[in-house]
């Protein structure tokens, strides 16, 4: 029987892969797709999930051998410019890489690790006992796990069937709900195009006759709509436009777009030309959005993972930072049950702890999609919203909540001003946390961890003027100066055999 069958072969379920693979899982991970999508979707991520990769000696392959992140100086929340260079504490990190690029780095990745990836496995049925759970696929042979991952939701194909959402086979077999909002008024238009060099400056903004200077990598939200420019170094840019009671029919084209960024611009026409580099190239139009989060993240032995347990507009970029999160959050705690290491409700905790990040994220995602709605009064709630903006704190809280540095997890009775959150950079830390194993962090080097030592790496770090227990997902579960309380700690997150 295979420990972990994983559905969907996306970047939430091979990082998950690759998680399991790290504490000793060898899990199957299934992709209805036969080869890797080609399809242009996220073109990055942003927010906390760009350091988790750098933890596990990933963000170097997406980048050059040797690079560490670096906070961005600017972003944008609700189509506003959110200046970031002056905060005391910047948590706000991006890495605009393809999608597809990312899949491809973390398939090579689980690949390293054993992991097996079988394409052209559809799933379409489950079963499930106390003990095993069964994966029906469309014309193969029945799969037997001792659990199954929904990794499923972000499927293409299925995602243009309408605005009810809810597309993960996984969730739908079983029956766990998806309650939420769709919105069905606006349509989103997205293609690659070219453009005469001259309309370009030197920051990337582009010069659009009789209006101005649309600008590079930022929304840009009019009485009619909203519009963003995106000039990426190494292929076509990307230019989108959000409208709403604009109806459409047909395929998606060119013609389309730049009908529709002269609208939204209120001019006679924006220059726009086809892609010249190489593709396939994207132009594509959806209708609404959803936000919904499933009812609950486990059934059995069934798990959800990423966007089969959440949808939410894409705007700020939050997908790959909560998803790619939620396997690291949950890949060490499902290990742990599988090796018999878990304590009682460890893997319930996986919805515990992600399910309230999955609301916070909902929360600002709908919160920025109404600020960039056109109409007089939105337009009076920008304007107040843009006084409140000249705040350092305000723009410190939105930085903390777009990236995710705001998350605290509860850890029990074990208290202090750094447990619960997520481990700060420290000399050697980066290297440590590649394993995937919990990591004692001890100032002297004297800390003893008992019967849990065969469990725990243990690094000393005369920097700290405290000691601090870390879990493999980097979250803090025990800070302190002396043994006491530690293996109180060790003992809530492991179980020692």
């Amino acid at each position: 029987m295979i420990d972990v069958v994983i559905a969907g072969a996306g970047p939430n379920g091979l990082m998950l892969a690759c998680e399991l693979a790290l504490a000793g899982i060898r899990p199957l991970v299934l992709e209805r797709l036969t080869e890797p999508s080609t399809e242009q979707r996220a073109n990055g991520m942003v927010g906390q999930v760009v350091r988790v990769l750098d933890r596990r000696g990933l963000y170097e392959r997406l980048t050059s051998p040797g690079a560490t992140p670096e906070p961005v100086p600017h972003f944008v929340f609700g189509a506003f410019p959110l200046e970031l260079s002056d905060l005391p504490d910047n948590p706000l990190y991006a890495l605009p890489v393809p999608q597809r690029r990312i899949e491809q780095m973390l398939a090579e990745r689980a690949a390293e690790l054993g992991v097996e990836i079988r394409r052209d496995h559809e799933v379409i049925g489950l079963t499930q006992d106390e003990k095993s759970v069964t994966v029906e696929l469309r014309g193969r042979e029945p799969i037997e796990a001792a659990f199954l991952v929904g990794a499923d939701g972000g499927h293409s194909v299925v995602r243009k069937l309408g605005p009810a959402g809810g597309h993960s086979v996984v969730r739908k077999l079983t029956g766990i709900g998806f309650p939420g909002v769709t919105a069905d008024d606006s349509v989103s238009r997205m293609g690659q195009v070219s453009v005469d060099p001259g309309m370009v400056g030197a920051d990337g903004g582009l010069a659009v006759p009789d209006f101005g200077v649309v600008p590079a990598f930022r929304h840009l939200r009019t009485e009619r709509g909203l519009v963003a420019w995106a000039p990426f170094p190494d292929r076509d840019p990307l230019l989108s436009t959000v409208e709403w009671d604009q109806p459409a029919e047909g395929e998606a084209s060119l013609d389309e777009l730049r009908a529709s960024a002269s609208r939204v611009l209120g001019v006679t026409d924006v220059p726009l030309a086809p892609p010249t580099g190489p593709g396939p190239h994207v132009m594509r139009r959806l209708f609404g959005g959803n936000t919904r989060i499933a009812e609950r993240y486990r059934a059995g032995r069934v798990l959800l993972l990423g966007d089969a347990a959440h949808v939410h507009s894409a705007i700020g970029g939050p997908g790959l930072n909560m998803g790619i999160q939620d396997a690291v959050n949950l890949g060490w705690k499902l290990a742990a049950e599988l090796c018999g290491h878990a304590p009682e409700g460890l893997l319930d905790s996986y919805e515990a702890e992600r399910a309230p990040v999955a609301r916070r994220v909902a929360m600002h995602t709908q919160a920025q999609s109404l600020l960039i709605r056109p109409g007089g009064e939105v337009t009076a709630l920008r304007e107040l919203f843009g006084e409140l903006l000249a705040q350092p704190t305000t723009r410190q809280h939105l930085a903390d909540l777009m990236s995710g540095a705001d998350i605290t997890y509860d850890m029990g009775p074990v208290t202090g001003p750094l447990v619960g959150r997520w481990a700060p950079d420290l000399p050697g830390l980066r290297e440590a946390t590649r394993t995937g194993r919990p990591l004692l962090l001890d100032p002297t080097g004297t800390l003893d961890t008992g019967p849990w030592a065969p469990y725990v790496d243990t690094m000393t770090v005369p920097e700290l003027d405290t000691a601090l227990l870390l879990r493999p997902d980097c979250y803090i579960a025990w800070q302190g100066t002396t043994d006491d309380g530690l293996r109180d700690a060790l003992g809530r997150w492991i179980r020692a055999v």
